[in-house]
C-alpha cells in the first residue's frame, strides 16, 4: 500500500508539474503578454476597430512590442477605447501613430504602430492616443457602387448627348451641306491659287516697269523730302521778314477795322456824308453832274463845251438841267 501511495504520489507530482509547464508555454507563445515581463498600458481610440480582437499582437516596425489587453465601447457609444499592452523596454514617442491593419489581404489585424521623428515625449502608464481606424473593405465596396452609379449615368448622358448630335448635327443634309462646302472651298482655293499665279506672272513680265516705279516713287520721295528741307531753309532765312508781313498785315487789318468803326461811328468825312442825308444826296447829285460833265467832254470836247456857253445849245443845256435833278 505505502509503495502504491507514493507512486500515486510521484505521478501526481508528475502531471501537476507537467500542467505547470504546459501553461507557461502556453503563455509564453501565445498572443498575450508575457509573465515574465514588465508592461505599462496605453488607451487608444478608435470610431471603429474592424476585426481587431483581443490578444492581437502590438507592432514596431515589424517587431512584437505588446498585445491587445481588451476593446469596450466608450461612453459616449460613437468610439471604441483600446487598452494595449506595450512591454517596458520598448518605449514609444508621443509623435507615434497607431493603426490598426491587416497581416495580408485577409490575415489577422493588429495594431502597428508607427514612429515619425521620436521627437516628442515618451508615452507613460494609461497614455490615451488617437488611432486610425483599419481598411474596410466593405465601405469601400459601398463607395465603389456609388461611384459606379455615378459612372453609369454619366455613360447614359453621353450616349444621349452623341445620340442627339448625331441626330441634329450629323444628319444627312448637314452632311450635304459639309460636303459642299468642301468642294466650294477647294474651287477658291483653286480659283486663289490661278490668280497667285497670274499675278506673279505680271509682276515677272512686268518687273523692268515695276522696277522703275519704285524708283521714281523713291526719286519723287527724296525730292520731297528736299522741298521741304528747302521750305524750312527758306522760312528759316526769312523768318523776320515773314513775321514782319504777317505784324504789317495784323496792322492792316487793325487799321481797316478802325476805319470801318470810325466810318459806323459817323467820324471823318466818309462817315459824316453816311451820316449826313442832305450832304449824301448832293454827293449822288455832284457824281452825277460829274457823269454828265464826262460824257459831254468824251462827245464834244473841251472847245465844244466852251462853244456851247457862247452859244447855248438847247439840247445840251437841258442835258445838264436834267442831270442836275437826278
Amino acid at each position: 500500500m505505502e509503495k502504491s501511495s507514493r507512486l500515486e504520489i510521484k505521478v501526481g507530482l508528475f502531471v501537476f508539474f507537467g500542467l505547470v509547464l504546459l501553461a507557461v508555454l502556453i503563455i509564453q507563445f501565445s498572443k498575450g503578454a508575457s509573465l515574465f515581463r514588465s508592461t505599462y498600458a496605453l488607451r487608444l481610440h478608435a470610431t471603429d476597430v474592424g476585426g481587431l480582437k483581443e490578444h492581437a499582437s502590438v507592432l514596431l516596425a515589424g517587431v512584437t512590442v505588446g498585445s491587445v489587453k481588451n476593446i469596450t465601447l466608450a461612453d459616449d457609444d460613437k468610439s471604441v477605447t483600446i487598452v494595449l499592452q506595450i512591454y517596458q523596454s520598448y518605449p514609444i514617442y508621443s509623435d507615434a501613430r497607431f493603426v490598426i491593419e491587416s497581416a495580408g489581404f485577409l490575415g489577422d489585424q493588429y495594431v502597428a504602430v508607427i514612429p515619425v521623428a521620436n521627437t516628442g515625449t515618451i508615452l507613460t502608464n494609461n497614455a490615451e492616443v488617437p488611432c486610425q481606424e483599419p481598411f474596410n473593405l466593405q465601405e469601400v465596396a459601398r463607395s465603389t457602387q456609388g461611384v459606379m452609379k455615378q459612372i453609369n449615368d454619366t455613360a447614359k448622358k453621353l450616349d444621349a448627348s452623341v445620340t442627339a448630335l448625331h441626330d441634329r448635327v450629323l444628319n444627312e443634309q448637314t452632311l450635304a451641306s459639309f460636303g459642299e462646302s468642301i468642294t466650294n472651298l477647294r474651287n477658291f482655293t483653286e480659283q486663289a491659287l490661278a490668280t497667285v499665279g497670274d499675278i506673279k506672272q505680271i509682276i515677272a513680265t512686268n518687273s523692268g516697269q515695276v522696277s522703275i516705279t519704285m524708283s521714281n516713287a523713291a526719286n519723287f520721295s527724296a525730292e520731297l523730302t528736299q522741298l521741304g528741307a528747302s521750305a524750312q531753309d527758306v522760312l528759316a532765312t526769312n523768318s523776320y521778314n515773314v513775321n514782319l508781313a504777317t505784324k504789317n498785315i495784323a496792322d492792316a487789318s487793325a487799321t481797316l477795322k478802325h476805319v470801318a468803326d470810325d466810318i459806323q461811328a459817323g467820324k471823318g468825312l466818309a462817315g459824316v456824308v453816311l451820316q449826313n442825308p442832305d450832304l449824301a444826296t448832293n454827293v449822288q447829285v455832284l457824281a452825277a453832274n460829274l457823269a454828265v460833265t464826262s460824257s459831254n467832254l468824251n462827245r464834244l470836247g473841251i472847245w465844244g463845251i466852251l462853244w456851247s456857253h457862247k452859244t447855248p445849245d438847247t439840247n445840251v443845256a437841258a442835258t445838264v438841267h436834267s442831270g442836275s435833278k437826278h
